[in-house]
């Protein structure tokens, strides 16, 4: 079961990502929106991607555990904000290169919601009087 969920997991942070892209170049090239907006929303599509992919996908809940959505938006607001300065930071010093930007960007905030997800999301309570 764990290893299903982790193979799921890697397809769907891949799926996450190729959304994500999509969406933030899909934005700037078209000069809907500055970089910087069109980099948020292309993560927040990617992350309403992600959250339901995982959910009925890669953990098949049915139900959300109770207090799971409201976790998840405090990760992803939190992660949002170091994806969009990770790019800027890196647009500003790597010479403009946005897929260096972008894959910089997302490797941060991929690594930062995994150990969220782990630890703060989809946390389990220990048994009553376990250590």
């Amino acid at each position: 079961m764990m290893r299903r969920e982790a193979l799921v997991f890697l397809v769907v942070g891949s799926l996450t990502v190729l959304v994500d892209f999509l969406s933030y170049r899909g934005l700037a090239s078209a000069g809907w929106l500055p970089v910087d907006w069109a980099k948020g929303v292309g993560f927040l599509v990617g992350t309403v991607f992600a959250y339901f992919a995982n959910r009925f996908w890669t953990f098949n809940a049915k139900v959300p555990a109770q207090g799971s959505v409201g976790r998840f938006v405090c990760l992803y607001a939190c992660t949002l904000l170091a994806n969009i300065a990770i790019n800027r930071l890196a647009l500003s010093t790597l010479g403009g290169i946005v897929p260096l930007a972008f894959v910089l960007a997302t490797g941060v905030s991929a690594v930062l919601n995994f150990l969220g997800m782990k630890f703060f999301v989809f946390k389990t309570s220990s048994p009553e009087g376990a250590l």
